[in-house]
């Protein structure tokens, strides 16, 4: 097989139908285009609402719940622990808030070669006065360089960094929360705790989450602040915060730490069960659409080059009269249209990025997010060789059959016809 010639006869069968050839080429790379514009864009708002969500959210937290006793003393009783009990109006135990022996437990998770780092933290609610106003909130005690290295709280600091809270007497407040009590930087908030404690400190920071129901209640302070303004310990801790290498093996972690540490946990993906939902649905989406723009192009090649065998009959016939085989004619075509698919996937892949970069730079200002100031983008490598790889495959197919019908072509059939 002459594969030069074969290439040069199917170069002269595509500038014979060029309009159709560019027809076909253009589908081609419109189809890898838009795929590629969908997905990164929509990798990129997951991406965004993660940030938002999950990345703010520790991968296993470890705390003590407020529930019942799930030993109940009639049911240990030597009288009645083999009868059936119905036990009414139970309440739940006061364990306490605070983790039994944290400061052993963060040691023990930040030694295991799983877990990337621990954060400890306190949440406690509180009242915050200022002047005649009272409002309900949160108050989040943080080793402050280790909120920042898990959870990059500086990406959401709208006034002020979350370095200031090493300061003395000092607190970040929500967005939402600055605005209802009409204060900036600087300021002085005083905070009520559940036992009645009073607290004046000063603002060094505003953060905005860009989720509304934190913004109106949460603050932050640092742990030791937390801890002398609710009048406990400095082994107080309430929450031990886990961010993991692998955050696939969370849910299995969370149920082995339970168990090890005696503590209440709760994995990322339980936390966020809806959320996770969401993202999967938007990129499954996003990739039957691209999927669908190729096949779409596939058919649009298939039935070009039927076309184009039905008009070159002739031509055939004379190829396989003057010593060309089956195979030969049949490779004619799939050359066709591999260069169709190629040359497709690559100016497909060429404007998919430039439609992506086009995206990436359009303004997208809300005052709900500060920190994002253009629509967000994934520019995964892994997106463009899917693109190329299915338009390669698609194209393959869509050539592969009417090269076939070309390659059973009689010729002696064609020219009696004639």
């Amino acid at each position: 097989m002459n594969f030069k010639l074969i290439f040069s006869i199917a170069v002269h069968l595509m500038r014979s139908r060029l309009k159709q050839t560019i027809v076909a080429g253009a589908g081609v790379t419109f189809g890898i285009a838009m795929f590629i514009t969908l997905v990164s864009f929509m990798y990129g708002m997951n991406d965004l609402l993660d940030g938002l969500i999950i990345n703010r959210t520790p991968h296993v937290r470890l705390y003590n719940e407020i529930k019942p006793s799930e030993n109940q003393p009639v049911n240990i009783s030597e009288v009645y622990k083999n009868d059936v009990n119905f036990i009414n109006s139970v309440k739940p135990k006061d364990r306490g808030k605070s983790i039994y022996n944290a400061k052993s437990i963060i040691q023990s998770l930040k030694q295991d070669h799983r877990v990337f780092d621990v954060a400890p933290k306190i949440t406690t609610p509180v009242f915050f006065n200022s002047g005649t106003i009272e409002i309900s909130g949160i108050v989040n005690g943080i080793d402050v360089l280790m909120e920042q290295k898990l959870f990059s709280l500086n990406d959401y600091m709208v006034d002020g960094k979350i370095e200031d809270l090493q300061q003395n007497n000092s607190i970040v407040i929500g967005k939402g929360l600055s605005d209802k009590m009409l204060l900036n930087k600087g300021d002085i908030i005083k905070i009520s705790t559940p036992k009645g404690g009073l607290a004046s400190m000063k603002i060094v920071g505003i953060i905005q989450i860009g989720i509304a129901d934190i913004d109106d209640i949460t603050s932050y302070t640092s742990l030791s602040v937390a801890q002398k303004i609710l009048g406990v310990p400095k082994s107080f801790i309430t929450d031990i915060q886990v961010k993991l290498f692998d955050v696939t093996t969370a849910p299995a972690l969370a149920k082995e730490f339970a168990t090890k540490y005696r503590t209440d946990t709760i994995d990322y993906q339980t936390t966020n069960s809806q959320f996770e939902t969401g993202s999967s649905i938007r990129s499954i989406i996003s990739y039957a659409v691209g999927i669908v723009l190729l096949i779409v192009a596939g058919f649009g090649i298939y039935n070009i080059l039927n076309m184009m065998i039905f008009e070159k009959m002739d031509s055939i016939a004379i190829l396989k009269a003057t010593g060309f085989s089956g195979n030969d004619v049949k490779w004619i075509f799939m050359i066709l249209s591999m260069v169709i698919g190629i040359s497709g996937g690559i100016l497909g892949l060429v404007l998919g990025f430039t439609l992506s970069n086009i995206i990436d730079i359009v303004p997208f200002n809300t005052a709900a997010l500060p920190t994002i100031k253009t629509f967000p983008i994934n520019y995964n490598p892994m997106f463009y060789i899917i693109g190329v790889t299915f338009a390669l495959i698609t194209t393959f197919i869509a050539g592969l059959f009417p090269a076939l019908k070309a390659s059973k072509v009689d010729p002696v059939e064609i020219i009696r016809g004639k």
